[in-house]
């Protein structure tokens, strides 16, 4: 047993509206997991996601969170968005940085059922903010927080990294490259 507690994610939220067998699936199985809907539109919703991070924050649970936004579409690192520093400061919690090896493995980008493998994980020392308490509004706070939390992941999963977010590399890919 690795933690005492229960752990949640957050899941955009397409996973849980899937419609057909398939969609039924996801949604069972995204529930059944401890995963918690997000959307991620931006703006509102996007105040609205950090809000529930918050709440599993403050009932003393043990929340995950890819700091990317999205899957590298890759396997590269790409920039962190700050909504994971924004969390930690206002809760006031450490950050634990933890690295998933051989997810492209089981589940390769396009494929819809993953393969039989073993994924691995890297579990870093926790990550102590506690200097920046009070400060996260501050969006210069926010960035340095988040980037220090990603050259963490990168030194401990020897990912090479990119300073752009994987939504933009997404975004400029032809769609029959995803």
């Amino acid at each position: 047993l690795m933690i005492d507690r229960p752990m949640s994610f957050l899941a955009k939220s397409d996973y849980f509206t899937g419609t057909g067998p398939k969609g039924w699936a996801t949604r069972i199985f995204m529930k059944g997991t401890g995963q918690i809907p997000i959307d991620r539109t931006g703006g509102k919703a996007s105040e609205a996601s950090l809000n529930t991070g918050l709440q599993v924050l403050g009932r003393g649970d043990l929340l995950g969170i890819y700091p990317e936004g999205t899957r590298s579409p890759d396997g590269k690192l790409y920039r962190g968005r700050t909504g994971l520093a924004r969390m930690a400061l206002t809760a006031r919690v450490p950050v634990v940085p933890v690295v998933m090896i051989g997810t492209d493995d089981v589940m390769p980008i396009g494929r819809s059922i993953p393969r039989v493998g073993r994924v691995g994980m890297v579990i870093g020392e926790p990550l102590d903010f506690s200097r920046f308490y009070g400060m996260e509004s501050d969006r210069f706070v926010l960035r340095s927080v988040t980037d220090e939390i990603m050259v963490a992941l990168q030194r401990m999963g020897e990912q090479e990294y990119e300073d752009v977010y994987a939504s933009t590399v997404k975004d400029r890919r032809p769609a029959s490259a995803l």
